[in-house]
């Protein structure tokens, strides 16, 4: 599977995964839109979760952002966006929060999904902090792994929800999350963005 990253160079270039997946040969950057080629978009704003069924289009595409700019329309890029389902950050800067993934574990989560866990384990193990992110996400991913389709996944990822008050609280009181899209039919709101 082909990693490739839009990469908006606006975070630390010393915490920066893109960057150090590209100098391991683990990862294309591109510097524009244009430039990124076409296939599976990795976009927390997605209505349609990452599946096993998407497995077929060998190429994962991520932005490399801040999260403080990882607004929607960053994410015009062409593909098939999907969004990852709910998974919780081992990154240092996000240790812990859900739905707060840098871009490789983004990578690593939709390798994972998509049935190629040796080669996220090999994207991972370029970090220190790497292995945990596996450990911390082992059931979910490999339940997600498992499932069929994108409505099998939000339907996993749904159990995780209930269980978890601070991921439900990205959900509005009127059941909506912070989107507009439906919170019973939203996919997660992971992607890439963050280093």
């Amino acid at each position: 599977m082909e990693l490739h990253v839009r990469y908006e160079g606006d975070d630390d270039p010393e915490k920066c995964t893109a960057r150090k997946l590209a100098r391991f040969d683990e990862a294309v950057l591109h510097e524009s839109s244009r430039a990124t080629p076409y296939g599976v978009v990795l976009n927390p704003h997605a209505d349609v979760a990452l599946s096993p069924a998407d497995a077929d289009h060998g190429r994962l595409v991520a932005l490399d952002c801040s999260w403080e700019t990882a607004g929607e329309a960053m994410f015009e890029l062409a593909g098939e966006h999907r969004a990852l389902p709910f998974l919780v950050a081992a990154n240092p800067v996000n240790y812990g929060q859900p739905f707060q993934l840098n871009t490789v574990e983004a990578f690593a989560a939709g390798l994972t999904i998509l049935g190629e866990r040796d080669r996220a384990e090999r994207v991972l193990s370029k970090f220190t902090w790497g292995h945990t992110f596996l450990e911390l996400n082992e059931e979910p991913l490999r339940r997600y792994s498992e499932c069929e389709d994108s409505s099998d996944v939000v339907a996993v990822q749904e159990d995780y929800l209930a269980d978890e008050p601070a991921a439900a609280d990205g959900a509005d009181a009127d059941g909506t999350e912070a989107d507009g899209a439906e919170a019973d039919e939203s996919p997660p709101e992971s992607g890439g963005e963050g280093s």
